[in-house]
């Protein structure tokens, strides 16, 4: 749907530089813009791209200036970037009703507004909330609460108890609620620990696709509001996770620890179980984190330790070769020194 400059300077609280009644009918970035087209610049690299590109529009902050380009300015180009692919954005609509296919069972409530897709299974005393959208194939365990406007992409299984808040989307083949990984050795065998906990889910979430979030062996597995999780993430029982926390892919994160708010774990951050991360700790890449974590740090390696040390060690193991080949060049001097004294 196409949007004058002026439309989309409003909807960001912007203001525009140049022909506000200029038409734009797609977002591109500047290496693939064609007239009549919006692009954006957060430094001056990308506006000197944005600048030699056919983008008909320009979103950048107050520091630029142009003569060739409309310009939307705002306060920060990668907020407004983002809520300018929403004008944008060709997400499917998906209108009230439900699939012939679909079984819903008798003491289901929900909402007339709903959508619910073919082949999905809602059990019973499950609550769905208004404008929530099943797509298909979806499962909904019994007693299970969600709330208004949930998106749960096709194959999303929902174990029974478990709680989701409003505005939450869940990616294709996520499991919510399975069984946490609890056993005892009796007798030379390994016996399960029945896990009859549930799983909570906060109001703002966007969970990625195939992500496993086990239920709690006795209480709730929680994540907090406004936390986005990527795909391929593990959540292990009881696991509790703050509000506004980034977990990206192949994060694992084993059964009781607790994050607070805004913690960053990146791709493939491993948490043993049983510790506590404090708020606005960021974790880097591949890291493993098996102690306590105080609000603040950044750390990185196996184990996690602050990035400057963690730096200045690899550092110095580039450095071993050439010192292993002076050491061995003075033993061998020493070495000679030794057997002429002897004489």
């Amino acid at each position: 749907m196409p949007f004058t400059a002026a439309q989309i300077a409003k909807h960001l609280q912007g203001k525009v530089a140049g022909d506000g009644n200029a038409v734009l009918k797609n977002f591109a970035t500047a290496e693939h813009a064609q007239a009549g087209d919006l692009t954006f610049a957060e430094n001056k690299d990308y506006f000197a791209r944005a600048e030699k590109s056919a983008a008909t529009a320009i979103i950048t902050d107050k520091s630029f200036s142009s003569a060739t380009k409309i310009l939307i300015r705002v306060p920060d180009a990668r907020v407004a970037f983002a809520k300018a692919l929403t004008l944008f954005s060709n997400e499917k609509k998906f209108a009230a009703g439900i699939h012939p296919t679909a079984i819903i069972a008798p003491g289901a409530q929900i909402d007339p507004g709903v959508h619910v897709g073919p082949y999905c299974v809602v059990g019973e005393n499950v609550k769905i909330g208004a404008r929530s959208v099943l797509q298909g194939a979806n499962f909904i365990g019994d007693d299970s609460k969600l709330g208004d406007e949930i998106n749960l992409f096709p194959n999303v299984t929902i174990y029974p108890s478990t709680k989701i808040g409003d505005r939450v989307r869940v990616h294709a083949g996520t499991v919510i609620g399975s069984d946490g990984f609890g056993y005892v050795q009796d007798g030379g065998v390994h016996r399960k620990v029945p896990q009859i906990g549930s799983v909570i889910i906060g109001d703002d979430v966007e969970i990625g696709a195939n992500v496993t979030v086990d239920r709690g062996a006795l209480g709730p597995t929680v994540i907090g509001k406004g936390t986005k999780i990527d795909n391929l993430v593990h959540i292990a029982h009881n696991v509790e996770i703050g509000e506004h926390c980034l977990l990206v892919a192949q994060v694992g994160i084993a059964g009781s620890s607790k994050l607070g708010n805004y913690v960053v774990l990146a791709g493939q951050v491993g948490v043993s179980g049983h510790l506590k991360i404090g708020n606005q700790v960021v974790i880097a890449a591949q890291s493993g984190v098996i102690g306590d974590i105080s609000a603040g740090e950044k750390l990185w390696g196996t184990p996690a330790i602050s990035i400057g040390e963690c730096k200045r060690q690899l550092a110095s193991l580039r450095q071993l070769p050439e010192l292993l080949k002076r050491v061995a060049e003075l033993e061998k001097k020493h070495g000679a020194k030794s057997k002429r004294r002897s004489k």
